[in-house]
């Protein structure tokens, strides 16, 4: 039923199989669109996708005034006057306390 294709990768620009059993693995998933991209480039841009999401230390990180203690806060998002920010313990003890 299917047969090998060559298809021209959009990312490199050099030839690539599509085999049969990839056609028929395609069509069982239901997706309906060949690849644009050779294993390779696929491999190195599922790779890139990765990394930047399992990179939270390079977050940008935000120095505030934890409104319980009067203490020191770092937080991952640009704290607003109009909400309170906590430090991280006494976030903790809210927490515990609802």
């Amino acid at each position: 039923m299917y047969q090998d294709k060559t298809l021209t990768c959009r990312e490199c620009g050099e030839e690539f199989l599509f085999t049969a059993g990839e056609q028929e693995f395609y069509a069982a998933k239901g997706f309906e669109n060949e690849p644009g991209r050779c294993p390779s480039c696929r491999a190195a841009r599922k790779q890139q996708r990765n990394s930047r999401g399992n990179n939270r230390h390079s977050r940008e990180m935000f120095k505030t005034t934890c409104a319980a203690c009067g203490g020191e806060a770092e937080v991952p998002f640009r704290p607003s006057a109009d909400r309170p920010v906590y430090c991280r313990d006494c976030y903790q003890a809210s927490k515990s306390r609802w």
